[in-house]
């Protein structure tokens, strides 16, 4: 059963283009590894420049298979150059009852 998961990005210092750029290759690569559905990512961005991205992984065994896999840790360190990782409840949109973001193409 897939495994549907939320994420926010908050990216370094001039760094949200290369972030955004990476976000969209992000879920293609997974499918590559044959880790993630054919569900299409959702890409949104707070307003203090966050960016958040739904998708869904293949299973709970395929988030376990991410963490021993080379092209997965060589993408994790491309994210480690461009922003930092923070928890949905540090963001100030989820205080709403009805959280609003701004799409990303």
């Amino acid at each position: 059963m897939g495994r549907i998961v939320i994420v926010a990005y908050k990216p370094k210092p001039g760094k949200t283009a290369a972030l955004k750029q990476l976000t969209k290759t992000h879920v293609p690569r997974l499918k590559q590894e044959g880790l993630v559905t054919d569900r299409e990512p959702i890409i949104m961005e707070t307003s203090d420049g966050t960016i958040i991205e739904v998708f869904e992984w293949l299973s709970a065994e395929a988030i376990n298979q991410a963490h021993q896999n080379k092209a997965v840790h060589e993408m994790w360190a491309e994210y480690a150059e461009v922003c930092d990782y923070v928890s949905l409840n540090s963001l100030s949109e989820t205080a709403n009852m009805f959280a609003e973001f701004t799409p990303v193409d």
